[in-house]
């Protein structure tokens, strides 16, 4: 299973994409409504090793949940279910 940085490497540096302007990415901010915040591609500044850095915000990885290409989800993070 790819994980949101794998992705996210790919779209940047994969044959026939080079940026990630028509991306966005859904990722977990606690207080946003519905917890979740989305930022457009073209605002990410870098793809380190453990997060992506938007100015002088670094986002880790594992608050990601959804990344769109297009419109089209290309990444969705399966969320863990516990049992009563």
């Amino acid at each position: 299973m790819k994980t949101a940085r794998d992705v996210l490497n790919e779209l940047k540096w994969g044959d026939g994409f080079g940026n990630l302007d028509d991306v966005v990415v859904f990722y977990l901010h606690r207080g946003a409504q519905d917890d979740i915040r989305s930022v457009g591609g073209a605002e990410i500044d870098s793809l380190g090793h453990s997060s992506m850095e938007i100015g002088d915000t670094s986002i880790p990885y594992h608050r990601i949940r959804k990344i769109t290409l297009r419109g089209k989800t290309v990444f969705e993070r399966e969320e863990k279910h516990t049992e009563d």
